[in-house]
């Protein structure tokens, strides 16, 4: 590459575009930055998004995949965590690492591999996006086919649900359809600035409880 990608810096919260790559220069800015990197890439079609996320964005990542964690708990759902796995695609072109993700109704189609390909793999069932102001990401996961996309832009809970080749936003979770999510959720990631990230999944949990069990 003509970048020198080990040097390569981009400032918390800050994101950088680089266009018309192929994707085998894709493939070689992933080998060369690695795994153990704190800039997060999105790729669709020649254009890479780079961008190094803020401990608020970190924070609140960790903390809905924890509050998804919960709802499969108690609905006694198996599921396996995919984190910021990079899905890629060279067929479609595309590739992204969500902030957090999770196989749900396809956890038995991946558990047990190293590695995934969604040229035969399946999409994550869920993934989540923390502040996404580019629309190249949003389409990105629509072109991989990831059935359920959240979004949390720090006050309001976006949830889409794929439909044919695009999304619909939602007021249901398709996969939490018994719950008000995106009210209680943005509600307990505020209080969570209060009360502190353990007091506000403990909290989280009960209400989870008694909308089940009313």
């Amino acid at each position: 590459m003509l970048l020198a990608l080990k040097q390569l810096t981009v400032t918390p919260g800050d994101r950088l575009l680089l266009t018309s790559l192929t994707w085998q220069d894709y493939e070689t800015i992933l080998d060369e930055l690695g795994d153990r990197r704190s800039i997060r890439l999105s790729y669709s079609q020649g254009t890479l998004e780079a961008m190094t996320p803020l401990f608020i964005h970190e924070n609140t990542k960790v903390l809905i995949g924890d509050l998804v964690k919960v709802l499969l708990d108690e609905l006694e759902l198996d599921y396996e965590p995919a984190g910021s796995t990079t899905f890629k695609n060279q067929q479609m072109d595309q590739g992204i690492e969500p902030d957090e993700s999770f196989y749900i109704e396809n956890c038995n189609a991946i558990r047990g591999k190293k590695r995934l390909d969604l040229a035969i793999d399946p999409p994550p069932d869920l993934a989540i996006e923390i502040d996404i102001t580019k629309r190249t990401r949003f389409n990105n996961y629509e072109r991989l086919g990831v059935p359920e996309l959240w979004r949390y832009d720090g006050e309001r809970l976006e949830i889409n649900v794929l439909q044919g080749s695009e999304y619909v936003e939602s007021c249901q979770s398709r996969l939490f359809s018994q719950f008000n999510l995106i009210e209680k959720i943005p509600e307990t990631l505020q209080n969570s600035q209060k009360i502190g990230s353990a007091m506000a999944l403990k909290q989280f949990r009960i209400w989870v409880k008694q909308t089940l069990n009313p």
